[in-house]
């Protein structure tokens, strides 16, 4: 089979631009840019989780042996357990960090459906791009008679425009908008075991705090 009979550029300049300009226009650009920056982290590490439990480490150590009123905030790569640990000491009560866990938790996983949603879209508009380009390559056919040479073109690049629909639509498109889906639930999954496991170490800590007050 000769692959390069595969390759034409019309046909990817079809497929790939008029799914490309649907999607921003039906989805818009604000959901497109969320989607270029989901799909850039993917080449990224993912949440370093062990990392962020041994930063948190230090914060739990002078927590128990200052308690909550002098404890100083630490700073952290993760921007969300540096706001989650800062309201935990400014608020001095488990719901803050909690409620500032969830806040980031909802805001991450709208990101991802957007993301998600777009790329889907795009995938159901690739294969109506593709048969787009092939009802282009028949529109130029000759009308005063078909030279056989451009009845074959003609096909060849019909053929090529559903092709690379397809292609693009279920080996790209769908892939990726699992794969953004799949990263985003297992950062969650992380990111939840850290905060139970910071609740656990913050809420042991607690009970002489408020019994410190008390006296």
């Amino acid at each position: 089979m000769n692959w390069m009979t595969l390759i034409d550029g019309p046909s990817a300049a079809i497929v790939l631009g008029g799914t490309a300009l649907a999607t921003v226009l039906r989805c818009g650009a604000g959901d497109c840019r969320v989607t270029l920056g989901r799909l850039s982290r993917l080449r990224r590490a993912g949440f370093a989780a062990e990392a962020t439990r041994a930063e948190l480490a230090a914060q739990v150590q002078d927590i128990r042996r200052d308690g909550l009123f002098r404890a100083a905030p630490h700073h952290y790569a993760d921007s969300e357990f540096e706001e989650a640990t800062g309201a935990l000491l400014e608020r001095r009560s488990l719901s803050a960090l909690l409620d500032r866990h969830e806040a980031h938790k909802v805001r991450r996983l709208a990101q991802a459906e957007r993301a998600v949603r777009t790329l889907a879209q795009a995938a159901e508009l690739a294969p109506v791009f593709g048969l787009a380009g092939t009802l282009v390559s028949l529109s130029q056919l000759p009308a005063d008679g078909l030279a056989r040479g451009a009845f074959t073109g003609a096909i060849a690049m019909a053929v090529t425009t559903t092709l690379y629909g397809l292609l693009l639509a279920n080996l790209l498109l769908a892939p990726l908008a699992r794969m953004i889906e799949r990263a985003a639930m297992a950062e969650e999954t992380q990111r939840q075991e850290v905060i139970d496991w910071l609740a656990a170490q913050v809420g042991d800590a607690l009970p002489p705090v408020r019994a410190g007050r008390a006296a």
